[in-house]
């Protein structure tokens, strides 16, 4: 069984270079054989403290059920000013309102989509769908079987949720926005 310290490399090694959230399970089966969840976890906490409490520009998250080893949001403008990024491509409000819309009422369908926000949607849905941040959940099994829309595990990672426990509530919204929107 190896030591914490040696544990935590392994798992700040992995996170470092992986592309995506990195699933406790993989960790565990990496980590070898007599290697429990509880000690990948203490591992992986052990690397969050040690980031934290040095000030580093990384932090240790949590998002869309796995783990990942991130830049911190305040350094941001020195990432986007040394990789020469022009800002990333952001959301329109008629895309973040249908992400709004899928994300509290999914599974929904292109129809209860329309009716909700008032207006033709498709184009919106597929845009969102093209960005990965919406997948095909399969058909309602109504009358011309129409499609049903979710939020994906991308959607997850974009906004750093760790699952749709994490989002707002429709009270929470209400109170930031002022507009007394109880509704998402």
């Amino acid at each position: 069984m190896p030591e914490l310290k040696h544990l935590a490399a392994m798992v700040e090694a992995i996170l470092a270079v992986a592309g995506e959230p990195v699933m406790l399970d993989a960790l565990v089966a990496v980590a070898g054989q007599g290697v429990e969840p509880g000690q990948v976890e203490e591992a992986i906490e052990f690397v969050r403290l040690r980031h934290e409490g040095e000030g580093s520009g990384l932090q240790v998250e949590h998002v869309a059920g796995g783990w990942r080893l991130a830049t911190r949001s305040e350094h941001e403008w020195a990432l986007r000013e040394y990789l020469g990024y022009r800002a990333r491509a952001r959301l329109s409000q008629a895309a973040l309102e249908t992400l709004a819309v899928i994300a509290y009422r999914q599974p929904i369908t292109m129809p209860e989509i329309n009716f909700l926000r008032g207006v033709n949607s498709a184009a919106v849905v597929r845009t969102l769908v093209e960005r990965k941040l919406v997948v095909v959940a399969g058909r309602k099994q109504v009358v011309g079987t129409p499609l049903l829309y979710r939020t994906s595990k991308e959607f997850l990672v974009h906004f750093g949720l760790r699952d749709l426990s994490a989002l707002p509530t429709p009270e929470e919204v209400e109170q930031v926005s002022g507009e007394g929107a109880s509704e998402p």
